[in-house]
């Protein structure tokens, strides 16, 4: 790569985000088939801003970023996830409630094409598992001009999947990992911590984007503010880490009044001390090394509080409910009979937005959950239903 291409690619990298340069800068110089995706990117980012400040003054907020759950299946059943814990209420209401089964191929693909059209550009690809979907990285293939994240447990990537990411420009893998083989295994299952790693020894083998994710709990905050581990996995290849901090069900998180013990659902939500402890080892750690960390909820303070209902990102649902974000269980619209645009000037959104009480999270890592009372007087108002059981609320 010449200077100039370097000079050109360092400018496209600190528009984004400056963070952008040191981290991938020097990745996407060792990787060549990256370096013409990324000036192709850097214009598609620069249109999809402007696209959507276009709409915000026509009075519609265009996320940058949706979340698509593009299945409701998953080989692991994880202690704490969300995905698990709304399948089975989902399995449950299907049988009484006729709530049909996950959208197809052909609809994801139409969802994403208004979206990029609309000035979304990010897209994260979650599930269930969602190389359990077939066809998935065909499908983010098609769209060379967004950007994709596909966050796997790492146990169910075919070959055939390998080879096609072999020759992608515009897919990160994000690999769940908990912490060391103890804790991993602990919570995926027995096993699953060596195949994760198995299948991220792969991915730096055909030099594909690589990252990590892990929900931070008491458990394993401490293994994750020792700067060794991360350490390790950034001289492997990491290059993306997504830490969210622990947000119970909200059953269990419908009071913060209850007492909490060490073994409870509750009792793995950080302490005030440990959030503000584990907050300040990212902001150092990130700031010295080659890693884009996201840590939620704690960088949403930098929009001025939770960036769910289109302020930052919206949720589709395997079965097309668009809603909040992944931890809540509201809609007005489903995409299967209404277009993105219609979903996006949800009546929910907008008062959720404008409800400035909902972007404090208080005791809880989430703003939703800290305020789920007011939330659900907000979804009555506007006529919306429980997308686990498909009735009003």
């Amino acid at each position: 790569m010449t200077f100039i291409h370097q000079l050109f690619l360092r400018r496209i990298l600190d528009s984004i985000d400056p963070i952008f340069t040191r981290t991938f800068l020097p990745w996407v110089v060792k990787h060549p088939r990256y370096l013409r995706a990324v000036f192709h990117l850097g214009r598609s980012f620069r249109w999809a801003e402007k696209r959507r400040a276009q709409y915000r003054e026509r009075g519609l907020q265009v996320p940058s970023v949706m979340i698509l759950s593009v299945t409701s299946t998953c080989n692991l059943v994880c202690s704490g996830c969300y995905a698990a814990s709304r399948r089975t209420s989902f399995e449950r209401s299907e049988q009484t409630h006729k709530i049909s089964r996950d959208l197809n191929l052909q609809k994801w693909r139409s969802i994403i094409s208004e979206a990029k059209y609309l000035g979304v550009f990010g897209f994260v690809i979650a599930g269930g598992e969602p190389f359990l979907c077939d066809g998935i990285v065909d499908l983010c293939l098609e769209f060379k001009d967004v950007f994709f994240v596909i966050v796997t447990n790492g146990t169910s990537i075919k070959e055939s999947d390998f080879s096609k990411l072999s020759r992608a420009s515009n897919i990160a893998i994000v690999v769940s990992l908990e912490g060391d083989r103890k804790s991993t295994d602990a919570r995926r299952g027995h096993g699953v911590h060596s195949k994760a790693i198995e299948s991220l020894k792969h991915l730096w083998s055909i030099g594909i984007l690589t990252g990590i994710s892990a929900t931070i709990t008491r458990e394993n905050v401490e293994f994750w503010m020792n700067s060794r581990n991360l350490d390790k996995l950034i001289n492997r290849g990491i290059r993306i880490g997504v830490f969210i901090e622990y947000i119970p069900s909200p059953e269990a998180s419908a009071s913060t009044k209850q007492s909490i013990s060490p073994c409870s659902e509750t009792g793995k939500i950080l302490t005030i001390p440990e959030r503000e402890q584990f907050r300040d080892f990212v902001l150092q750690y990130r700031e010295n090394n080659p890693i884009f960390i996201i840590h939620s909820p704690n960088d949403e303070e930098f929009f001025g509080g939770c960036v769910s209902a289109g302020r930052g990102f919206v949720h589709v649902t395997p079965s097309g409910d668009l809603t909040a974000c992944p931890v809540s269980n509201l809609a007005t619209h489903n995409l299967k009979e209404s277009s993105l645009k219609q979903g996006l000037a949800s009546p929910l959104f907008k008062k959720i937005r404008e409800n400035g009480f909902i972007q404090e999270s208080h005791d809880l890592p989430c703003a939703l959950l800290s305020h789920q009372d007011e939330v659900l007087e907000l979804a009555k108002s506007v006529g919306a239903y429980n997308t686990d059981t498909g009735r009003s609320v």
